[in-house]
C-alpha cells in the first residue's frame, strides 16, 4: 500500500485508545512485564512513544518544511522513557501520549501537506535523505509496530501456560 496521509492519520488518532483500551487498569503483572533482559514492557512502550511525540516526528516534519540550512535531524534517544517515564504511572503517561498526540495531529492536520511537500527532504542521521512521506508512513507504521509488541510482550508472559496449545501460538516465540 502507498502512503496516504489521510489513511495513515486515521491509525495515527486510533493508537491512544488503542493502548488505553489494551492497558489501563492492568495489574503490573501485565504492564511492567517484559520479554527479558533488555526489553520493553508495555509500560516502557507508553513513555517510548510519548518522547517520540515530543522529539521525533513533529518536530522532523518541521526541519523537512523548513528546507533551511540546517536539515539534518537530532539523533533520536530511544532508551529516554527509561528516565522521563520514572515515577509517573501509567495512567499518567497514557493520558500523555493521547494529549500529545492529539497536539500534533492537530499540528500536522494545519500543515495542509500537498504531494510536492510531501516530496521535500530531511536528512536522517543514519540513513541520510528521506522525504516527509517516508517520515509520515515511518510513524503509522512505528505505532503499529509498538501496539503490536505490547501485545506481544503480554502473550509471553502465558507462554509456559498455555500447555501444547504453544505450537499454534507463533506470538508466544516470536
Amino acid at each position: 500500500m502507498n502512503f496516504a496521509l489521510g489513511t495513515g492519520v486515521t491509525v495515527l488518532q486510533r493508537t491512544p485508545a488503542t493502548l488505553r483500551s489494551l492497558l489501563d487498569g492492568l495489574s503490573s503483572d501485565w504492564t511492567a512485564a517484559t520479554e527479558g533482559p533488555e526489553t520493553w514492557s508495555p509500560y516502557d512502550i507508553v513513555g517510548h512513544l510519548i518522547h517520540g511525540e515530543r522529539t521525533d516526528w513533529i518536530p522532523r516534519a518541521r526541519i523537512i518544511l523548513e528546507q533551511g540550512a540546517h536539515r539534518r535531524f537530532e539523533p533520536y534517544d530511544r532508551f529516554a522513557q527509561f528516565r522521563e517515564s520514572h515515577g509517573k504511572s501509567l495512567g499518567d503517561l497514557l493520558d500523555e501520549f493521547a494529549r500529545r498526540r492529539a497536539e500534533n495531529l492537530i499540528t500536522l492536520d494545519s500543515w495542509h501537506l500537498t504531494d510536492e511537500r510531501l516530496a521535500l527532504q530531511g536528512e536522517h542521521p543514519e540513513l541520510g535523505a528521506v522525504t516527509m512521506r517516508q517520515l509520515l508512513a515511518t510513524w503509522v507504521a512505528h505505532d503499529l509496530g509498538h501496539v503490536a509488541q505490547a501485545a506481544r510482550v503480554m502473550a509471553k508472559q502465558y507462554r509456559d501456560a498455555v500447555g501444547p496449545w504453544r505450537a499454534y501460538l507463533p506470538v508466544l516465540d516470536r
